[in-house]
């Protein structure tokens, strides 16, 4: 007897297997001959597998008449040619064990369709859903992929640490990490909260990103990246953001910007073709129930060269569109959405890499250009846009020459003493580097054509919401 997933019973080639499968009731529907059909789940694949339960198995009347969605069972039997629609096999079971019951009179999910904002309110069920089911085989698909494309070019997996003193974008918008009584904390002589005499002896907070530590290592051991969870506590109640997300940042000594966009665009096809290679029934899932221009997105990014765009460039082509913005369009302003999804879905009709951005939007560590007019500083900063989301990844060459980094350190009214380590690095051998930072939550999204954010990670973390 041996135990297989829904997924592998459902090949032709298993056919005439004795075999053993675990999962959950779908549904049950009797037939008037005496016998019950069954369809259950485990998560394996979108599709279920049809178990045919004879009248005569010993428990059929006391248990299996009464089984209800939700329930859950191990059969053993032999997998079998179908005769139904859409399926190639199916079990004449030679016993069903029972293990749990759902009551249908409590148990939420039913054959009603659900909208994704109710099925947030009960994350511990809705992995039971198709939808749900299928967006977590992506992700995790998509996680594989990345593993697989950086270490087929030679990067070191480096775990930088989740709990820093230094806030990478300068932004502020950090979750703190403390032992002190929030009620009574200990007062310097100024008055202040004496941080000193915290657990780690100094203000402490979760990581917004790994970059900063993984340069370290890239200057080091050349090419490495990070692939972990990052905080920030930005009040942003939308569809695409969250407090806690993954991310994935490569870094890599020697790169140039262009070198950074080659390695950018190749990443982002590799993840893209893996998916659809690997995950084709989830994928038409989502084509067909979600979004009807997912394969046509997908395709843009498999298909041809990424146009890329000098961020000047991109306001002229904007300011010239006859589009009427949300937001206005001036230089020296980012780009929202609206703008970026113009510029890739109606005007380039392809993804589209941006560079040599606005210095004055964009955190200390991006190399400045020599070449930029005096009164328009640029930095060597790119973002890569795709149809049907905007920006998907961002990065930058950062800025190896000490003194034009402490310059910009003091343009941006950092500490200095906060970031010793980061300025030796430029003392100690400094080197040109690059990098970029991929959202995973983001990836899933563009994927999968999900519309929120909140529905590609499995517990969301957003202000106000901490929930399971």
């Amino acid at each position: 007897m041996q135990r297989l997933s829904v997924k592998e019973a459902r090949l032709p080639e298993a056919i005439g297997q004795q075999v053993r499968l675990s999962g959950w009731v779908r549904t049950r529907r009797d037939s008037k001959g005496g016998f019950s059909f069954i369809e259950i789940n485990d998560g394996s694949s979108l599709g279920n597998i049809q178990i045919i339960a004879d009248g005569d198995l010993p428990n059929y009347e006391s248990e299996i008449k009464h089984l209800s969605a939700g329930s859950s069972l191990t059969v053993e039997g032999e997998v079998k040619q179908s005769g139904g629609k859409g399926q190639a096999t199916e079990i004449q079971a030679a016993s069903i064990v029972m293990h749990g019951t759902a009551d249908p009179e409590s148990y939420p999910l039913q054959k009603k369709r659900h909208s994704f904002e109710k099925l947030r309110e009960w994350a511990h069920l809705r992995p039971r859903t198709n939808t749900f089911g299928a967006v977590m085989r992506v992700r995790n698909r998509i996680s594989r992929s990345i593993h697989d494309f950086f270490q087929g070019e030679d990067f070191l997996w480096v775990h930088t640490p989740i709990i820093t003193a230094s806030d990478c974008e300068g932004a502020g918008e950090m979750f703190r990490v403390s032992t002190l009584d929030p009620a009574n904390p200990p007062k310097d002589d100024k008055g202040n909260i004496d941080y000193a005499r915290d657990f780690f002896g100094r203000a402490s907070y979760l990581t917004v990103s790994g970059q900063l530590e993984g340069e370290i290592y890239a200057t080091a051991l050349g090419k490495i990246y990070t692939f972990g969870p990052t905080f920030r506590a930005e009040n942003s109640n939308t569809s695409r953001h969250l407090a806690e997300f993954w991310m994935v940042e490569p870094e890599v000594a020697f790169y140039d910007l262009t070198d950074n966009m080659e390695l950018a665009e190749r990443f982002l096809k590799r993840i893209v073709s893996d998916v659809m290679a690997d995950c084709a029934e989830d994928m038409q899932f989502f084509q067909d129930r979600i979004d009807n221009t997912t394969f046509a997105k997908l395709e843009k990014v498999t298909e041809g060269k990424f146009q890329r765009v000098a961020y000047t460039d991109a306001i002229d082509i904007l300011e010239k569109s006859g589009q009427e913005f949300e937001f206005p369009v001036a230089w020296g302003h980012d780009l929202q959405a609206e703008h970026e999804r113009f510029l890739t879905e109606q005007h380039f009709e392809s993804p589209v890499i941006l560079y040599n951005y606005p210095a004055t939007i964009k955190p200390f560590y991006m190399k400045v250009n020599d070449d930029a007019e005096p009164d328009r500083p640029t930095v060597r900063a790119m973002d890569v846009l795709t149809p049907g989301v905007g920006e998907i990844i961002g990065g930058s060459q950062r800025e190896e020459r000490l003194d034009v980094l402490e310059d910009r350190m003091r343009q941006q009214d950092l500490n200095l003493d906060d970031y010793w380590w980061y300025r030796e690095l430029r003392e100690f051998g400094t080197v040109p580097h690059s990098g970029f930072g991929l959202g995973l939550e983001r990836m899933v999204q563009f994927v999968t054509g999900m519309a929120n954010i909140r529905d590609v990670i499995p517990f969301p973390r957003t202000p106000g919401s901490a929930e399971f």
